[in-house]
């Protein structure tokens, strides 16, 4: 039993470390969606559930073997959210509401495999080195903390300060939330350096 708690609190420390950037986006997610109605909650919800899963779905086949996960080229999917915030630049209207920067459940999901590519590093050593059970214990926590980051989210999203901000400033704000997003995946996970290798 003692085992299990300790992984249980490994697990926990381990999903906040590596997804605490996630309730800036989720926050975003809820907030559009209570302005413009896309996304739909429930599509915000399932779609980090999938976004999370491919992410540790990768890593566990990695751990096992049967992957080779091509680092830093995961640094690419840093364009998804960064065409996401362009798009929603372009798209803005005078309208007082936030852009819908991704109006779709596999638009979520898609956005939260790329800003968590890089989690996969330090997820493959950790499942390499768990047992069956202790494996299971991180996938329930992964699983809870998921729905404990929607709901922190969502309260985030309907705080009236919060709504407040985007509201006035949303029409920039979302669509930069992506791009700095998308931005800081490119330069953080050395792919720019490997193209500029490529290139010259």
């Amino acid at each position: 039993m003692t085992e299990l708690l300790a992984a249980a609190a490994a697990a926990a420390l381990v999903f906040a470390a590596t997804n605490i950037d996630d309730i800036v986006v989720l926050t975003v997610f809820f907030v559009a969606a209570r302005g413009t109605g896309r996304p739909r909650p429930r599509d915000i919800v399932v779609g980090q559930y999938l976004g999370i899963g491919a992410l540790v779905a990768a890593a566990v086949v990695a751990a096992a073997g049967l992957l080779v996960v091509p680092e830093p080229w995961t640094g690419l999917l840093g364009l998804l959210p960064i065409a996401l915030g362009v798009r929603a630049l372009l798209n803005r209207s005078a309208a007082d509401e936030p852009p819908a920067a991704v109006g779709s459940l596999l638009g979520v999901a898609g956005v939260t495999v790329a800003n968590g590519a890089d989690n996969i590093a330090v997820y493959v050593p950790v499942f390499r080195s768990l047992d069956p059970a202790a494996g299971a214990v991180w996938l329930v926590v992964f699983a809870v903390l998921v729905a404990v980051w929607c709901t922190v989210a969502a309260l985030l999203g309907g705080h009236p300060r919060v709504v407040g901000l985007v509201g006035r400033a949303g029409h920039w704000l979302v669509p930069t939330v992506f791009v700095a997003i998308g931005a800081t995946i490119l330069v953080t996970s050395g792919v720019l350096p490997r193209l500029a290798a490529l290139l010259a």
